[in-house]
């Protein structure tokens, strides 16, 4: 099943069971995938689904951190529970023990030795870890095991 056809199955679920942030969730990022669909002119790939999913994510959390900077905690919380209905969609997020094996692998496979080498070691990690892994985490810990 493509991620619009999932999508459409629970629009319906939520239109029936009146849950209204997943309805609105849902409908975003719908339409989301329906506009990048007609940009590119065809089907989307699961990567390009990803990516969309990916970017959608990426917007509410820096929206819940900024609610959180201005302390409007209602506004975050209510943030998190649209951030709770895209985990759905999103493939399982990788523990930080499973980024700091792969970043030790990565490191090792292009034979990075020091801070200098870290957008060559960037570049080979993050097609691995594209969609399943915090970007911020993976810097981090690059950073550090290279430092």
């Amino acid at each position: 099943m493509s991620l619009l056809e999932q999508l459409t199955s629970d629009m319906k679920e939520a239109m029936k069971a009146k849950d209204k942030v997943t309805l609105g969730v849902v409908r975003m990022v719908k339409a989301s995938v329906s506009n990048e669909q007609i940009k590119l002119g065809h089907d989307l790939t699961a990567d390009e689904e990803l990516a969309v999913l990916s970017r959608e994510m990426k917007q509410r959390v820096e929206e819940m951190e900024s609610y959180k900077d201005a302390d409007r905690a209602d506004l975050a919380e209510e943030i998190q529970g649209q951030i709770d209905v895209l985990k759905r969609y999103m493939p399982a997020q990788m523990s930080e023990d499973e980024v700091v094996a792969i970043v030790k692998e990565t490191i090792a496979e292009v034979g990075a030795s020091s801070k200098a080498d870290l957008g060559k070691v960037m570049g080979a990690l993050m097609p691995k870890v594209k969609g399943k892994a915090d970007g911020k985490l993976v810097n981090t810990t690059v950073q550090s095991l290279l430092g």
